[in-house]
C-alpha cells in the first residue's frame, strides 16, 4: 500500500494522505515533533513512504538535517518529496517570527549525501534535488526574458513568490564525493 505523508500539515488535511503534525488536531493521523527527529523515530517502518509533501514547513524547523535524515529512513527508494517554502530573499522568509531559517535554490543540495565531500556532519540521508521552481509574478514579469528575471533574482528582494523543490530519495545512499554531485534544474515559472 502506497503511503503519502503530508509532513507538518497543520490545518491542510489532505484526503488519501497520512497527515502528520506536532498538534493533535482533527484529521491529523500522526502526532510527531519534527524538531525531535534526532531523538525520536517516526512511527513508520523503513522504506514505506512513496511521497512526501512539506508545504511551508521546512523554514520552521531548526534541526533540518535530522528531520530530513528521518524522512529518508522511511522513504522508499526513489520516493518523491515536494518542498514548498519562501525564497530566502523575500520578506515572507523573515516576517513570520516562527521562521528559523531561510533557503535558496542551492540549499537543497545539502540534503544530498554527495555534498558532504568537504566535511562530515553526521548526516546520513540522500535526497537528490531534481528541480527547483521559482514562482514569480506574471503581472510584473510577463514578456520579460529569463536573463533579465535571473538578474533581478540576484540583485533584488521579493522577486520570488514561492520556491518549490522536487527531491528524490536515492537508495542506497551515495558516497560523499564531489564528482557525484548533480545540481538541480532551476526553472522560473510565471504565476
Amino acid at each position: 500500500m502506497a503511503i503519502k505523508l503530508n509532513v507538518g500539515c497543520g490545518r491542510n488535511i489532505l484526503p488519501e494522505w497520512t497527515n502528520l503534525d506536532v498538534a493533535a488536531s482533527p484529521g491529523v493521523d500522526i502526532v510527531y515533533d519534527l524538531e525531535r527527529a534526532a531523538e525520536i523515530r517516526l512511527p513508520l517502518e523503513e522504506n514505506t513512504v512513496d511521497e512526501f509533501l512539506l508545504s511551508h514547513v521546512l523554514e520552521h524547523v531548526s534541526n533540518a538535517l535530522p528531520m530530513m535524515q528521518e524522512l529518508y529512513r522511511v522513504a522508499r527508494p526513489d520516493a518523491k518529496a515536494i518542498i514548498r517554502l519562501p525564497h530566502g530573499a523575500s520578506d515572507d522568509a523573515w516576517e513570520d517570527p516562527t521562521h528559523v531559517r531561510s533557503y535558496f535554490p542551492q540549499s537543497f543540495s545539502y540534503f544530498a549525501q554527495t555534498n558532504y565531500w568537504r566535511a562530515d556532519y553526521g548526516y546520513r540521508g540522500d535526497w537528490q534535488p531534481e528541480r527547483v521552481l521559482l514562482l514569480v509574478s506574471k503581472q510584473i514579469y510577463a514578456g520579460v526574458d529569463a536573463d533579465a528575471i535571473s538578474k533581478d533574482l540576484m540583485s533584488k528582494r521579493n522577486v520570488v513568490l514561492e520556491m518549490i523543490a522536487e527531491m528524490r530519495a536515492v537508495k542506497p545512499i551515495r558516497e560523499p564525493l564531489r564528482e557525484l554531485q548533480i545540481p538541480p534544474k532551476l526553472e522560473i515559472v510565471l504565476v
